[in-house]
C-alpha cells in the first residue's frame, strides 16, 4: 500500500509502448511548444548560411518548370492537356514538392536525432510531425507564387477556371502528408538499422516523381493501365491539384479513392514500423 501511495505522487509516469499503433493526441498537444521549437530549429539552420535564405522555395519550383518546359514541352513536345506548359509543371512541382520533403525529412528521424533521443523524453513522433509542418509552410509560399503565375496567364488568355473545387486543397495536402509521414516513418525505421537506404532515398525520390504525371499528364498513359498508375497515391494528388485550376483530368473517382485508402494504409504501416523500432533503435543506431 506504500509503494502505491509513492506512485501516485508523480505527475507523469513514463512506461513502455504496447501498442503497435499508438498515437497520443493529448500528449503530442502538451508538447505543440516543442514541436515549434523543432520548426524553427530546422529552418533556421537550414538557411542561416545561405544568402537567399527562404528564396530558395521560389527559386527551386520555378527553376524545375523552366527546365522541365524547356526539355519535356519545347523539345520532347509532350502534350500539357491544352494548359500552358509553364504553369503546368510547375502545379505538378509545388504539390511534389511538398510530398519529397515531407518524405526526405521524415526518413532520417531515428538517424538524424539519436542524440536528443537518447537524453530526454519527449514524444518521438513530434519530430516527424514538426517537419510536416516545415513542408507545409514552404507549400504555402510556393503557392502564392503559383496564384500569381495563374492570374497572369489567366490575363494573357489562358483558360483558368476555379470554382467551388478549390475547397478540397486542404484535403489534398492532408493526404500528402499522411503519405509522406507514412513512408517517411517506414524508412526511418529500416535506415535506422540498414544505413544504405539513405544513400538511395534522394535516388528513389527521383525515380519516383518521374512514375507520377509530374511531366506528362495522365491522359498520356493508356487506360488500362491508369489504375496501376493510380496505386501511386500522389498520382491521384497530382492529377486532382491540376484539375482544380485547369479542370483537365482524365482522373475517375474511383481512382481518388484507391488513392485515399492506400494513404491510409502507408500512415498505419509506417506508425507500426516507427512504434516498433522506436523501443529499441538506441541499440542499433
Amino acid at each position: 500500500m506504500k509503494k502505491q501511495n509513492n506512485l501516485d505522487k508523480w505527475d507523469t509516469v513514463i512506461s513502455p509502448k504496447r501498442d503497435l499503433i499508438y498515437f497520443n493526441f493529448r500528449e503530442i498537444f502538451k508538447y505543440r511548444d516543442l514541436i515549434f521549437l523543432f520548426i524553427k530549429r530546422d529552418f533556421v539552420t537550414f538557411y542561416k548560411q545561405t544568402i537567399l535564405g527562404p528564396l530558395w522555395y521560389i527559386i527551386q519550383p520555378l527553376i524545375n518548370a523552366i527546365v522541365f518546359t524547356i526539355i519535356f514541352g519545347n523539345l520532347a513536345k509532350i502534350p500539357t492537356e491544352g494548359v500552358p506548359p509553364f504553369i503546368f509543371y510547375l502545379a505538378g512541382n509545388i504539390i511534389w514538392g511538398y510530398f519529397a520533403i515531407c518524405l526526405n525529412s521524415t526518413s532520417n528521424t531515428f538517424v538524424r536525432n539519436s542524440d536528443i533521443f537518447g537524453k530526454v523524453y519527449f514524444p518521438r513522433i513530434t519530430i516527424p510531425i514538426s517537419n510536416i509542418f516545415i513542408g507545409m509552410l514552404q507549400f504555402f509560399i510556393q503557392f502564392i507564387v503559383f496564384v500569381c503565375f495563374l492570374i497572369y496567364f489567366y490575363f494573357s488568355g489562358s483558360s483558368i477556371n476555379i470554382d467551388f473545387t478549390l475547397i478540397f486543397i486542404p484535403l489534398l495536402l492532408f493526404q500528402v502528408a499522411i503519405t509522406g509521414l507514412g513512408f517517411g516513418l517506414m524508412i526511418s525505421s529500416l535506415t535506422s538499422k540498414y544505413r544504405d537506404l539513405t544513400f538511395v532515398m534522394s535516388f528513389g525520390v527521383q525515380l519516383w516523381m518521374y512514375a507520377t504525371p509530374i511531366v506528362y499528364p495522365l491522359s498520356l498513359v493508356s487506360e488500362k493501365y491508369r489504375i496501376l498508375f493510380c496505386l501511386n497515391p500522389m498520382t491521384s494528388v497530382v492529377e486532382s491539384f491540376r484539375y482544380i485550376f485547369f479542370k483537365e483530368s482524365v482522373i475517375k473517382l474511383e481512382y481518388i479513392f484507391i488513392s485515399i485508402f492506400i494513404s491510409i494504409l502507408v500512415l498505419i504501416l509506417g506508425m507500426i514500423f516507427f512504434n516498433k523500432t522506436e523501443k529499441s533503435f538506441l541499440d542499433t543506431v
